[in-house]
């Protein structure tokens, strides 16, 4: 047996339980179509790409900006890779945190995708290829190799937000070492399917071009629910000589659907049961479109063997719009609903450019891997809100007798609620240090250096006679620091302390007023202890036991929302993973978080302590993906999740049930160009309220259903 994964089971244990926890390297093998492959030697990629049927990633960029062993980065990431978003048929963010522990989605009011990452709720903190993707729409997974979920405050490598961590996609890259394609097709006992392919040209040794592209037509078990979605991303890489690389791409995302805001609760504490498929909007009236360019160009340079630059630049154009009709509330006894509604605009230009140069140099007995980067950005926002306006009660909100479906009385959306630009500007340096300290110890530390400048005309306040012109400009520096022990090269123990920041203009810059616009940005603190277990090279576990703090948060008070409170958060817990082979044939993703997640630092008016807990946190988080080859062609798969019971809100008046859901699935290769799958979500038939937006906005969980997969290589 080799050295590599000879390791006593006592030390296992003594390693593990002395930190009490683990953190995560679970995802996917670095190997075949590296970024920018085409054809030179020892290349250094800014991304990994590569299959492996492991579900295994042992390297990535993305916790350090340098290429990266997970097993020395002190930092809890969960990786999911192209094989397990194709094994397990995952459409969408959401169904991604359903087996992702430490996270939970959220219902995003039926246009966004929105998530909790240990107690902290964002719109925002998402990334592709490692910058900002940050306005608020479902993103397609179809040119991907893998998404990553990286836990903890960290400024130094993403910049402001990411209080509770970032969700980073990694594209599809092109390869210059050979042609290729693959082209998909399937459909759900919905009605809803989707056409995906994937085509790649070697263009002579040096260069690749790649066309992604998918179309899906929207449906499932919600009354009037449906709509449809496209995109297409062709992108081309090349080498400029031996040691420069250069990659374009462009991509074009078209999302149009109904919006819906699920069900309300009861007035009871719990969610209205019954209703499972009834639809609480008004149908033609509840719509979403998004129109969305994204161009980018990378950049890399090999100065030597030790010195190399990277940079990458980005421009995006937003177009979006949401309108909708919800619940507001449920009379039981009366059997009334209660309505509201709004119509929301947005128009976001995106232009971001960020460079590092990374440095393998010694000094003495210490080797430095070290990082000097900048990031320059500019986010022009323009967003508009028309509130409702119902004829019969000459409200916004109006009351009437429930029937199914609705009979919504007359409405409109005459009246200007908000009416914003805002233009950001935003510089940041950093820098970071890898420092190897012999053969057992290494260091990760740094700091990051943000200028963030907004400036914000709000019409509607100055139609109105109020201040309207108001400006922000922060300044901050967010450390870093890593300490790691490793008394094997497989086996890692580390202590881990970051900051992040958040500013007062929010994640959607429409915070900002006259009565925010003097406070200092929000703190993120991030105290993590973890072990992480190389336990071969196709197989890994993980843990982090960690503490998250959040200061000076500003939101409506529960009891009384026309006023705002300042709150501070505290949330504690750990997370375990497990990801990879157990067998040759048996490949798994497991996880499991426990969080304590409550404010901090509110009173009641008897000055008493009154800290509720946290909204959209549950409390015990389990899941388990199997997938086991029975022989050469055949394939089974099974899949468990877990989630405890956690509040719809802040006001700690509604609780989700506590709920298991259980999903399986069968994989026949006809030959090794074409396969045939079945998955079949929530086999037991589960009756579950996956997620909430606010007490009266609850997602209702899919009934069984099955999904057919056709999927072809050439």
């Amino acid at each position: 047996m080799s050295s590599y994964v000879k390791i006593s089971t006592a030390a296992l244990f003594a390693s593990v339980s002395a930190f009490a926890a683990y953190s995560p390297a679970m995802a996917e093998d670095a190997s075949a179509s590296a970024a920018y492959d085409a054809g030179y030697d020892d290349p250094e990629p800014i991304i990994i790409t590569g299959r492996n049927e492991d579900y295994l990633t042992v390297e990535s960029t993305s916790g350090t900006k340098t290429n990266t062993p997970l097993v020395d980065v002190p930092q809890s990431i969960s990786v999911v890779s192209r094989e397990q978003l194709d094994d397990q048929v995952l459409r969408d963010i959401g169904d991604i945190l359903r087996y992702t522990p430490g996270a939970s989605i959220g219902q995003g009011e039926g246009h966004r995708d929105q998530l909790t990452i240990r107690g902290q709720n964002t719109t925002a903190d998402f990334y592709i290829d490692g910058l900002r993707d940050d306005v608020q729409y479902f993103r397609p997974l179809y040119n991907l190799e893998r998404v990553e979920i990286l836990k903890g405050s960290n400024a130094l490598i993403f910049g402001r937000g990411g209080g509770g961590g970032v969700i980073n996609r990694v594209t599809k890259a092109p390869s210059a070492k050979e042609t290729f394609g693959s082209a998909e097709f399937g459909i759900d006992t919905f009605g809803s399917y989707s056409i995906t392919g994937d085509v790649n040209l070697a263009i002579g040794e040096t260069a690749g071009f790649r066309l992604n592209g998918f179309y899906e037509e929207l449906d499932n078990h919600r009354d009037f629910f449906g709509g449809e979605r496209f995109a297409v991303n062709p992108s081309i890489a090349a080498n400029l000589g031996e040691s420069t690389r250069v990659q374009l791409s462009y991509e074009y995302v078209d999302d149009d659907r109904v919006v819906d805001r699920g069900v309300p609760s009861n007035g009871m504490g719990v969610p209205l049961t019954g209703v499972r498929d009834t639809f609480f909007g008004a149908p033609g009236a509840n719509v979403t479109t998004l129109q969305a360019h994204i161009l980018r160009g990378k950049l890399e340079h090999d100065f030597s063997d030790s010195l190399s630059y990277n940079s990458t630049i980005q421009y995006a154009d937003y177009d979006k719009l949401y309108q909708n009709i919800y619940p507001a509330g449920f009379n039981v006894a009366d059997n009334t609903v209660k309505l509201d509604g709004y119509r929301d605009t947005t128009e976001r230009e995106n232009f971001i450019i960020q460079g590092n140069l990374i440095w393998d140099v010694a000094t003495g007995p210490l080797t430095h891997k070290i990082l000097l980067g900048y990031e320059y950005g500019q986010q022009d926002s323009v967003n508009a809100r028309r509130d409702v306006f119902f004829t019969d009660s000459q409200d916004d909100q109006i009351t009437f007798a429930f029937t199914d479906p609705l009979n919504i009385p007359e409405f409109g959306f005459p009246a200007i609620a908000r009416d914003r630009a805002s233009d950001v500007e935003f510089l940041s340096f950093y820098l970071q240090d890898q420092i190897d300290i012999g053969a057992n110890f290494k260091v990760v530390g740094g700091v990051r250096y943000d200028r963030f400048e907004i400036d914000v005309i709000d019409a509607a306040a100055i139609a109105r006679g109020n201040e309207g012109n108001f400006s922000r400009t922060d300044d901050k520096w967010s450390p870093r620091i890593g300490l790691i022990y490793k008394p094997q090269e497989n086996v890692s123990l580390y202590a881990s302390y970051s900051q992040s920041f958040l500013p007062r203009s929010g994640d959607q810059f429409l915070s900002l007023s006259p009565s925010t616009v003097a406070l200092a940005p929000e703190k993120f603190e991030n105290y993590e202890l973890g072990a992480k277990w190389d336990i071969r090279p196709d197989l890994a576990f993980t843990a982090a036991v960690f503490q998250l703090d959040r200061d000076s948060q500003v939101i409506p008070d529960p009891n009384d929302p026309e006023n705002s409170i300042i709150i501070g958060t505290r949330t504690k817990g750990f997370e375990l993973q497990l990801a990879g082979a157990v067998l040759p044939n048996w490949h798994v993703s497991a996880g499991y978080s426990y969080l304590d997640a409550n404010q901090r630092g509110n009173f009641n008016a008897a000055g008493q302590a009154d800290n509720a807990r946290l909204s959209q946190v549950p409390e015990h988080m389990l899941s388990l993906w199997n997938r086991y080859d029975v022989t050469e062609q055949l394939g089974l798969g099974l899949g468990v999740t877990h989630q405890s019971s956690q509040f719809a809100s802040l006001s700690n008046n509604v609780r989700l049930p506590s709920y298991t859901r259980v999903d399986a699935a069968i994989f026949y290769d006809i030959n090794e160009n074409l396969q045939l799958q079945a998955n079949i979500e929530n086999l037991l038939d589960e009756s579950y309220f996956p997620a909430a937006h606010n007490d009266n906005n609850i997602s209702t969980g899919e009934p069984i259903n099955a999904r057919f997969t056709v999927r072809a290589k050439f």
